[in-house]
């Protein structure tokens, strides 16, 4: 998720227990040409453990070089993305027709991920859709060959990329791919607790989930499914002043990862999503979003993510 799981939030996460972390999207060709901010993000986490660094583009040479370097810099995984929807990245126009434009050529998209597994000795997994539209469902058909390259692990999100976000996963539909290969598959989309994650592993057969937007405001939900479904240890799930702690060191990280002025910007998102999760008041949430001060915005957290009676019926 560009923008959201930045360094800042996959510490927050992975301090919660996960078992594995996904970089931003990285656009490969930026990468490798060291496009001012791209490279430092990217390098950023890599030699932590459980981190995953995502590679995008449509040209094998970049995607393989991409690669290299961020595997010599310490990370221990590269997942090729070929699911986003976005329209600058699937547009000629935009990003080189790349993340979910590829499963429209499945013999480029093959060329890409040889490319990157022939270019490094750690372990490549990909990150995809169920095809393009409904007439072109063929992920099992790319997971059958990305498995024949090399990929050892595929998650699929359970829309076509024409879908974008719209309606529901498809959890069923992913069984398809899960009967194409013998790697682990993971489901993805729309798993926003332990009881969505359980019937999307019935559903789909998969060997595990891939958790997104749902952790938003949550960073402790992996660790919440990882509990509830494999007997992980409970994470203990911040409320009241603890939560208030836990937003007021995510903002500080923030404002440090990005400078003072970016920070306040990016951290505006993740302030709304804890908020809207306990059930902040219209006024108090305002005043925390449109803060220009930073000692400001800290003043209010407590007050802004306080255990009240109205926030707890509206959080629940």
């Amino acid at each position: 998720m560009a923008g959201i799981t930045d360094r800042p939030f996959r510490d927050l996460v992975r301090r919660f227990g996960a078992g594995l972390v996904v970089s931003e999207m990285v656009a490969s060709q930026e990468m490798v040409q060291a496009k001012p901010g791209v490279r430092e993000r990217a390098e950023l986490g890599m030699d932590v453990d459980n981190t995953a660094v995502q590679l995008a583009g449509r040209e094998a040479h970049w995607m393989a070089e991409a690669a290299r370097q961020v595997a010599d810099r310490g990370a221990a995984q590269i997942d090729i993305n070929m699911g986003c929807p976005a329209r600058k990245v699937t547009s000629a126009s935009g990003a080189g027709a790349s993340g979910s434009a590829l499963m429209k050529d499945l013999d480029h998209a093959l060329g890409l991920i040889e490319a990157v597994v022939g270019a490094v000795e750690v372990p490549v997994t990909l990150k995809t859709r169920l095809g393009w539209d409904d007439e072109m469902r063929n992920a099992p058909e790319l997971a059958r060959r990305a498995e024949a390259a090399g990929v050892a692990m595929i998650t699929i999100h359970g829309r076509t990329r024409c879908q974008f976000y719209k309606g529901r996963a498809d959890w069923a539909a992913i069984s398809e791919v899960k009967q194409a290969v013998e790697i682990p598959v993971l489901a993805n989309g729309d798993i926003c607790g332990p009881g969505d994650a359980r019937r999307a592993l019935a559903l789909s057969g998969a060997d595990g989930v891939m958790v997104g937007r749902g952790t938003q405001g949550r960073p402790w939900l992996l660790a919440e499914i990882a509990h509830a479904l494999w007997g992980a240890p409970a994470p203990e799930v911040p409320r009241g002043d603890a939560l208030a702690d836990m937003v007021a060191g995510h903002y500080q990280a923030m404002l440090g990862f990005y400078g003072g002025d970016l920070g306040l910007r990016v951290a505006r998102k993740h302030l709304g999503w804890y908020m809207d999760r306990v059930g902040t008041g219209p006024a108090l949430r305002r005043a925390v979003l449109t803060a220009r001060d930073p000692g400001a915005v800290l003043h209010l957290l407590p007050e802004a993510l306080a255990e009240t009676s109205a926030n707890a019926q509206v959080a629940a």
